[in-house]
């Protein structure tokens, strides 16, 4: 299976941005494409749609940069703004670890898979079950979204410990919204992680908006950089 598995050092940090630019850029190439997200939660919560503004909610972009039904991107939608476990709680459901492994296999020969997990690393979707057991069990290569500003060495570093603890396949970090005049804290930012994390890191710049051409300007260096031969 070719693609990559792309989370996060925490929640807020981009990897729907990063995923669907990895998935626009592709699909502009003529490349066959699927996206996957297990869970999505927060779509019924006024403070999650508010700070969303005119972005649609993460299964509907990576639905839209993949060609794909929002449903099919999504096996499992919740309306609370909080993690998958309890989401699944409140609903009186329990999420299974197979379902959401039999979902991320189910595209067909030839496609790229652009898997997003949901917050970091470690945030459970079931009992003794993360997004990390996940992501070793799909077996894709890992790309870590991360924030370019203050506290990001810190939480990069412990999220590539985490990824390579399990066995993971790092191939990068990326680091977004990468500002268009990056102060000298950006740029020692992505430096440090690069010399201390021995990882590939690359910038995403900012999105201007929730359109296909944007996404794949963006994505066509992620591409490169990630993707390539």
């Amino acid at each position: 299976m070719r693609g990559l598995f792309v989370t996060g050092t925490d929640t807020g940090v981009g990897k729907t941005i990063v995923s669907a630019a990895l998935l626009a850029s592709l699909a502009a190439a003529g490349e066959p494409v699927r996206a996957y997200k297990p869970v999505v939660t927060g779509l019924e919560d006024p403070a999650e749609t508010a700070a969303r503004g005119r972005w649609p909610p993460d299964h509907e972009l990576l639905g839209a940069a993949a060609g794909m039904s929002p449903r099919d991107v999504a096996p499992l939608r919740y309306g609370p703004a909080v993690s998958p476990h309890l989401a699944a709680e409140l609903a009186g459901e329990r999420i299974d670890p197979e379902r959401l492994l039999a979902a991320a296999r189910a595209g067909t020969a030839g496609e790229t898979l652009i898997a997003e997990g949901v917050g970091g690393l470690l945030t459970p979707l079931a009992e003794d079950y993360s997004v990390c057991d996940l992501a070793a069990a799909i077996g894709l290569p890992v790309l870590i979204a991360a924030r370019p500003g203050l506290g990001t060495i810190n939480h990069t570093l412990l999220t590539l410990r985490v990824a390579r603890a399990a066995g993971l396949q790092v191939r990068g970090v990326v680091l977004n919204p990468w500002p268009e005049e990056p102060t000298s804290l950006h740029r020692s930012n992505h430096s440090t992680i690069a010399r201390l994390g021995e990882v590939q890191v690359e910038r995403l710049s900012l999105v201007p908006r929730p359109t296909l051409d944007c996404l794949a300007r963006a994505g066509s260096p992620l591409v490169r950089a990630f993707l390539s031969g």
